[in-house]
């Protein structure tokens, strides 16, 4: 008698876990109403916008609006395919995010490694606030800081290389100089921000391993390349494949902020190009081909380093 009662109580608890999905929406009702303004801010900020792509195939007038505006196919791009401005803009922005992508992708790798080592936690407290420091500051003040640096009279580094019999340096007029500022400065304000998943992903390194590792006589070098380092893979293969989907969106502020007539060549980027086109001289549909031929290239690369990832590395975003 009492093991059908028992029999009875579990049959019962397993119906009830067998709630169907309508009732248990209907009991968890609070929780989808939590859920509506962050539904309705994705469905007018980011799917509403959506429809703006339509712009690069039309013959966009603001009077007629996006709907009303006559079709004219391919043509946008065909203008930004023969324009003048292409093949510079493309290899400047090629230029920039390669750069940025080879230089300042390992860095935060090694200064988290770095850091793991760092015995003293004051000593290791210190650096990384001080290496962290300059990504919280605004682009514009980064920028500023930039030309007062580099300035050929009163720049620090002017004054430095005049210190040791060399002759003061034109950076912000040198086209050659251009990438170099840019990729450099960019690295400085972001490799200590860049580190932080790097040593939070070190966090999960089984101290055992080390123990055993300090048992065996292992050098620090060693621990690294073999404990450490395997524990990073996973997190340097998504972050590398999240950069490499952004490859052609380089920002147009920092570009725009330090660029001059000098540099034009050099410094024109897709992002600044769409910025002067479709604001400054209000040609929409161009500046909108040239940012959905910036979306498409970006989104290839991404889908294609992410196959190549998961084929060679067995790892991806999926």
């Amino acid at each position: 008698m009492a093991a059908q009662k028992i029999q009875a109580m579990e049959l019962k608890k397993t119906k009830a876990g067998r709630a169907s999905p309508l009732r248990s929406r209907i009991r968890n009702w609070q929780l989808y109403v939590l859920l509506i303004p962050a539904v309705v801010y994705v469905i007018v900020c980011v799917y509403r916008p959506m429809a703006g792509v339509l712009i690069a195939f039309k013959d966009y007038s603001i009077r007629d609006g996006i709907w009303a505006s006559p079709w004219c196919g391919m043509d946008n791009f065909n203008r930004l395919f023969h324009s003048y401005w292409f093949p510079i803009i493309l290899k400047n922005t090629l230029t920039l995010s390669l750069l940025s992508l080879l230089v300042g992708f390992p860095l935060p790798i090694i200064l988290a490694l770095m850091l793991n080592d760092v015995r003293s936690k004051f000593m290791r407290n210190t650096i990384q606030t001080v290496s962290y420091a300059p990504h919280f500051i605004s682009t514009v003040v980064i920028c500023g800081m930039i030309l007062l640096f580099l300035d050929p009279t009163n720049g620090i580094v002017n004054r430095l290389l005049n210190r040791i019999g060399v002759d003061s340096i034109f950076f912000m007029q040198d086209s050659s100089m251009f990438k170099w500022v840019y990729v450099l400065s960019g690295v400085w304000q972001n490799v200590g921000w860049g580190s932080i998943i790097y040593f939070a992903a070190l966090s999960g390194v089984d101290k055992a391993l080390l123990e055993a590792a300090d048992i065996d006589g292992a050098s620090r070098l060693q621990k690294t390349i073999y404990i450490n380092l395997p524990v990073l893979v996973p997190t340097i293969v998504v972050l590398f494949i999240l950069q490499c989907g952004s490859l052609l969106s380089v920002g147009y502020e920092k570009v725009f902020l330090l660029q001059t007539d000098a540099t034009l060549k050099a410094s024109e980027v897709i992002s600044t190009y769409v910025y002067k086109v479709g604001l400054q001289q209000f040609d929409f549909p161009f500046a909108t081909a040239a940012d959905v031929f910036n979306s498409v290239v970006n989104s290839i690369v991404l889908i294609l380093t992410n196959a190549f990832s998961t084929k060679v590395l067995k790892s991806g975003l999926w």
